[in-house]
């Protein structure tokens, strides 16, 4: 399978790829990571690959496709996409493998400044031109007009709708309904641009590189509120004081961001129950009851 590996990547860098040898890359639970290691015209060269089931090339193409959208923005880095497509029954991206470091003391703050550099960039309507993933669920990105409609729809309610099929409780489902139906309550005197968002930006998918500079990878991007990518760095236990200061300071925050933070994590918090069980149940739920408790 390698050495056909090898002869994608030569078509695709339109240079001839010998490969050498591969290591496995562990830290994700929803693909087989490896780093390939070779000679691209007599001179050492190494890629990053991803793996897995032929008929979840979609999710890869779509990865793909989230990547190039961030890189026009020419706002952040990203890894550069080398190719994908199907080997021996097994779906693959190619990507750029990135030259990791540890970042300086100004690097938090440039990561911030980009974020908000990213986020000017803007659409007509809420959504994309594609669904993607969000971990390994299906994520629709349909277009709306309106950001209440398709949070409604396409996030909350489509969540819901997962958890219910799942047999999550009678009293999550009856209060993640009344709480949809009451989103127009959170935005009050707000009205959200359709700002380009990575979309899972959690502490995992974020690093510095070697000369350290930010880069972002494994995007889940649409075009919503920017609020949605501020509150899901504090899911899991928040970015750097600098990151915000940076980027508050490249572009303010609404004070109503406090408030409705909550509400877009809760998003992430039934993603994970429907992909994991246990507790997120009960943490989903006690979130709506405290998002129903300020409205």
């Amino acid at each position: 399978m390698w050495d056909k590996i090898a002869q994608q990547i030569s078509k695709a860098v339109k240079q001839d790829f010998e490969f050498k040898k591969q290591f496995p890359v562990f830290g994700g639970d929803i693909n087989q990571a490896s780093q390939v290691e070779g000679l691209l015209e007599g001179e050492p060269a190494s890629f990053f690959i991803k793996l897995n089931k032929k008929n979840l090339l979609g999710m890869f193409e779509a990865e793909a496709a989230g990547l190039g959208e961030i890189d026009k923005s020419q706002s952040i880095y990203v890894p550069h996409v080398i190719c994908h497509g199907v080997v021996e029954n097994q779906s693959f991206l190619i990507l750029e493998n990135l030259q990791l470091g540890s970042g300086n003391a100004g690097s938090a703050a440039r990561l911030g400044q980009q974020l908000a550099q990213m986020h000017k960039t803007t659409a007509n309507q809420f959504g994309w031109v594609r669904e993607n993933t969000i971990g390994s669920t299906r994520q629709v990105n349909s277009y709306e007009n309106n950001w209440i409609d398709f949070w409604r729809k396409h996030r909350l309610g489509f969540q819901l709708e997962l958890a219910n099929t799942a047999g999550c409780s009678r009293s999550l489902l009856s209060k993640g309904q009344k709480l949809n139906d009451r989103l127009e309550a959170f935005f009050n005197n707000y009205e959200p641009e359709a700002s380009l968002l990575h979309g899972d930006l959690w502490s995992g998918n974020y690093a510095y590189l070697k000369n350290a500079e930010p880069v972002i990878y494994d995007p889940a991007i649409y075009y919503g509120d920017r609020e949605a990518d501020i509150a899901m760095t504090e899911l899991f236990g928040g970015f750097s004081t600098g990151f915000y200061a940076a980027y508050n300071e490249a572009w303010p925050l609404d004070q109503g961001y406090q408030q409705r933070k909550r509400l877009y994590n809760l998003y992430h918090v039934l993603n994970h129950y429907n992909l994991f069980g246990g507790g997120y149940g009960m943490q989903a739920e006690n979130m709506i009851d405290q998002l129903l408790a300020s409205v």
